[in-house]
Formats: structure tokens, C-alpha cells, sequence
């Protein structure tokens, strides 16, 4: 992937694209695989799409499709959604070049799809970690900081502050452009390597968009956690306790789900990189094993596109209830029929 871009790299993940981040090319020997990554990898690739696409194309309608009164962190959600979808258009492009022993043939449009998929996929690494942060923020906001942040949390305010996510995003991305490109007889999209320079790019990108964005995140939640035991547990009712529990569990949920999905692989690219930067000599083994890993973790990476719309399902009843209405008007509610087996309908939360 692109050593500078999103966690860059993650973008193409596949052989070649780990081998970029080899400390040496390997002989031919040395270079193994997975078996049956280009079996797993597109099956992997093409579900991702499919419950990606239709997962966030569900939380644009549904959360968009509140005309009136709806929660000022709607806009981060439909936002985050739009990224999410963005990104996972690019995948049948990458699973059919998993398919093909990571062959980028697509014709003369080649080079541009390499560079825009690419693109696209910087872009979206950027803005779902910047969308995720800003959404944590205004949690705090609205728990802790509530009749002090009025104006932060006005829809104006909000609003510009996507569109100030979106052009970091888009500016952040523009390497990609840069460096990525179809090589070695046109056959696989790679990107340069040799650079020491744009490998310490990467490694700082890499660190600036998982640990600090988790820092704060973690921040964020930890202050709202503090809050919700402190002011729930004073209200002295069993109403308030359970609305303190749901709070808990959605905000368990959206930090596990976030750091799982990117912790494994962001561990992986920072040694990676670290070790050419070093010019470490490392085996052939240890380089199949980072190889190996990148290709894992990027897959469970991916995931992260798809986990948001489930926890938005299953644990927002705000979300739950207008997806139900647009279901019962545009789509079997068959669905939303078998969940209210032991659906709760106490609130999440105290906000």
C-alpha cells in the first residue's frame, strides 16, 4: 500500500503489495504465501463487499431519512457510513487481482484504477479514523460538557468540521496518486519503496492515524465512563442504571471494534517498515511470517467497514426503530419481526 497514505499500506495487501515492505527482495525461494490466498482472499474480499455495501448504504438511508429532529452525531454517522462505502467499492478490484496471483490487468485503464482505488482507499483510511475521533469528541461533549459546548455542537459547527475532515482527507491521500502506479511489465500496482523518506512518512502516518486517534478515543470514553458512574448511579433508580449499562456496552463496543480491527495489522506495517528503515537483515522466514501477518491482519482490518452498521442495529434503538419504519414501507420487515425476540427497550444511554 502506500507507505504515506492511509495506514497506507493496508491498501494492497496482497503479495506484492507485502513484498514492497520486504527488507530485501526475496529469491524466488523464499517467496511463499498463504496457501490458497487466492482462494480466501477474494471470498474474504467479495463478502466484505457485499455486507459492506449494503450495510452502510442502510445506515446512509436510514439515518439521512430523518428529516427533522434528529441527533446532531447523525452527521458524523452518515459521514462515517459514506466513507466506509467508498471504501469498500474499491474491493472487487483488489479480489480479482487476489485471484489472479495479485495480476493488476485491466487493460488500458490499469494505471488509473491502480492509482484511484488507491486514492480512494487513503482517503477512507483517513476520514473514518478522523470521523470516528470526531464522532468520540462530541460524546464527551454531550455527556460532560454539555452546557458548555453549544456552540461546538451547533449543526453549523458540526457540519464544518466534516468538511474539514473530508479535505484533510482528500489532501492527506494525494500521494497516492503520486506513488502508486502499475509496474513490473504492467502486470501488479505497486508503489515506491526505496525511499527512505517516504518510508518514515509512513511510519509516522501509520502512528498518527491508530495511536493517537485511539488516545483520544480512549480519552473521551474513559471521562464519559467516570461521568455515567458518577451521575447514573446518583440517580438511585434502576431506569437510570440500566440506560448507565447500555452506555457501557456501546462504548465497549465501538473500542473494540475499532482497535481489534487495527491493532494487528498497524503492529505489523510499524515492524515492517522499522526494519527496513534500519536496514535490518532478517531471514527468510521472518519474512514470510510479516508477510503473512500483513495479509491477515489487512483482512480483519477490512472488517472494520462492515462492524459499524451491526452495532448501530443491534445496540442504537434510535437507529433501530427508523430502520424499522423504512423497512415496513420499502422492504420486508421480516427481519426486524424476528429481533424483537428479546429486544431490550430500555434507552442505551444518558445521552
Amino acid at each position: 500500500m502506500d507507505g504515506y497514505t492511509t495506514p497506507v499500506d493496508y491498501l494492497y495487501i496482497s503479495e506484492n503489495y507485502t513484498d514492497n515492505f520486504s527488507l530485501y527482495d526475496l529469491q524466488e525461494e523464499c517467496e511463499q504465501t498463504l496457501n490458497g490466498s487466492e482462494y480466501f482472499l477474494p471470498t474474504i474480499y467479495f463478502l466484505i463487499f457485499f455486507t459492506g455495501f449494503v450495510g452502510n448504504l442502510l445506515v446512509i438511508l436510514v439515518v439521512g431519512n430523518k428529516k427533522r429532529g434528529g441527533r446532531l452525531v447523525d452527521t458524523f454517522v452518515v459521514n462515517l457510513a459514506l466513507a466506509d462505502l467508498v471504501f469498500v467499492l474499491t474491493l472487487p478490484l483488489w479480489a480479482i487481482s487476489a485471484m489472479k496471483k495479485n495480476y493488476w490487468n485491466f487493460g488500458q485503464f490499469s494505471n488509473f484504477l491502480c492509482k484511484m482505488s488507491s486514492y480512494m482507499i487513503a482517503v477512507n483510511r483517513f476520514s473514518n479514523i478522523f470521523f470516528l475521533t470526531c464522532m468520540s469528541v462530541d460524546r464527551y461533549l454531550a455527556v460532560v460538557k454539555l452546557m458548555d459546548s453549544r456552540y461546538l455542537r451547533s449543526s453549523l459547527c458540526i457540519r464544518a468540521t466534516c468538511l474539514a475532515v473530508w479535505a484533510s482527507s482528500l489532501v492527506l491521500g494525494i500521494p497516492s496518486l503520486v506513488y502508486r502506479k502499475v509496474e513490473k511489465d504492467g502486470n501488479f500496482c505497486t508503489e515506491d519503496q526505496s525511499s527512505p523518506f517516504f518510508l518514515g512518512i509512513s511510519l509516522v502516518m501509520a502512528l498518527l492515524t491508530f495511536i493517537f486517534p485511539v488516545f483520544i478515543i480512549m480519552l473521551c470514553y474513559g471521562t464519559i465512563i467516570m461521568h455515567l458512574n458518577k451521575h447514573c448511579a446518583a440517580a438511585g433508580n434502576p431506569r437510570a442504571e440500566a440506560r448507565r449499562k447500555h452506555s457501557l456496552k456501546m462504548v465497549l463496543c465501538i473500542i473494540v471494534a475499532f482497535v481489534v480491527s487495527w491493532l494487528p495489522y498497524n503492529v505489523f506495517k510499524s515492524i515492517t517498515v522499522i526494519l527496513r528503515l534500519a536496514d535490518v537483515e532478517t531471514s527468510c522466514e521472518v519474512n514470510s511470517q510479516l508477510k503473512n501477518g500483513l495479509i491477515i491482519s489487512c483482512c480483519l482490518a477490512f472488517l472494520n467497514s462492515c462492524v459499524n452498521p451491526a452495532i448501530y442495529f443491534f445496540l442504537d434503538h434510535h437507529f433501530r426503530r427508523r430502520a424499522e419504519m423504512i423497512s415496513n414501507v420499502h422492504a420486508c420487515p421480516l427481519v426486524f419481526q424476528l429481533y424483537e425476540i428479546g429486544k431490550s427497550q430500555i434507552p442505551l444511554s444518558c445521552f
